[in-house]
């Protein structure tokens, strides 16, 4: 029996990477791996143990604590969901706060060693399908197809904000843009696993098509298996 294909779609936020991939996976037959809620549940951690007095995150003290991290997905009703040393916090990692801190956690050296094996070995048994921001680069440099998507900052600013209004969360949309104009300058900028497109990764641009033309444009191009 071959092995099913090996898919990394990375990209910037808010372009719809996590629920396009998900569907996709459905579709396809594979398992899907949203790895940005690893370093959210991580994020999470953070908030939780690890806090300065100022109500900053305490990285070394994060980085220290990382060997007591247990981060794994289990089938919730057909859903991989996120657990946290046993406790579902599926919902928890979507917080703003989580948001707001998590580019910061995902910059750290350590913290992405930390996870990089445990992104690995879920892919080596193949039909996988993992959305972030450097699988194409880093995680899965020998990913079967990659794509890297992206959409303007306003048309991305739009979407993240209805997404927030439609969980009750009161904000403007100046704030979520501003809060997403950092996150890519930080993901794009920093040292470690820089936010960019694999030269051999297809550049999908949503800005103005919708999320069902999207997975029909990233199923073009992949070959049945």
């Amino acid at each position: 029996m071959t092995k099913k294909p090996v898919i990394a779609i990375d990209g910037f936020s808010s372009t719809g990477k996590s629920s396009i991939s998900k569907i996709i996976a459905k579709n396809l037959g594979l398992i899907h791996m949203d790895t940005g809620a690893l370093y959210r549940g991580i994020t999470y951690f953070a908030l939780q143990n690890c806090i300065n007095e100022d109500q900053s995150i305490n990285i070394e003290k994060l980085i220290d604590s990382l060997p007591n991290i247990n981060l794994e997905f289990q089938n919730v009703d057909g859903e991989l969901q996120l657990f946290l040393n046993g406790k579902n916090i599926n919902k928890e990692i979507r917080f703003p706060q989580v948001s707001d801190n998590v580019s910061q956690v995902a910059k750290e050296a350590d913290v992405r060693n930390f996870l990089l094996k445990t992104q690995r070995d879920i892919a080596e048994k193949g039909g996988v399908i993992m959305d972030g921001r450097d699988i194409g680069t880093v995680v899965l440099p020998d990913a079967d197809y990659k794509f890297f998507m992206t959409a303007s900052q306003d048309e991305r600013a739009r979407r993240r904000f209805l997404e927030l209004e439609t969980a009750g969360e009161k904000t403007d949309i100046e704030t979520v843009k501003q809060n997403l104009i950092t996150r890519d300058k930080i993901d794009s900028e920093r040292e470690v696993s820089p936010l960019k497109q694999a030269d051999d990764a297809i550049l999908i641009d949503n800005t103005n098509i919708n999320k069902e033309q999207t997975i029909e444009l990233i199923l073009s191009y992949i070959k049945k298996f």
